[in-house]
């Protein structure tokens, strides 16, 4: 990354199409909300809630292993909440 540029990163509640390995021939599309990672033994993996285009499995929950994903297409990117920062006792 060059200087200037900002990360990227994932956030709760952003909308994304992710295409990840299901076999050689074929990746497997998932398009919905980002709700933050999970853990499969020693495996991280993402949880996305499936949206509508699922058909009959729209809302329900997919893990989907980091190593299977080939790309991640931002649909509607959600600003990070900042958390309010912890009030810090001074001593003087």
């Amino acid at each position: 990354m060059s200087p200037g540029e900002e990360s990227v990163s994932l956030t709760k509640g952003s909308r994304y199409r992710i295409e990840s390995m299901e076999t050689r021939e074929k990746p497997l599309l998932t398009h919905g909300v980002f709700k933050g990672y999970a853990t499969i033994g020693p495996d991280d993996a993402i949880v996305m809630e499936l949206d509508e285009s699922h058909k009959d499995m729209a809302g329900r929950i997919r893990l989907i292993p980091c190593h299977m994903i080939i790309a991640i297409d931002v649909i509607q990117a959600v600003e990070e909440e900042k958390k309010p920062e912890k009030p810090q006792t001074m001593y003087g």
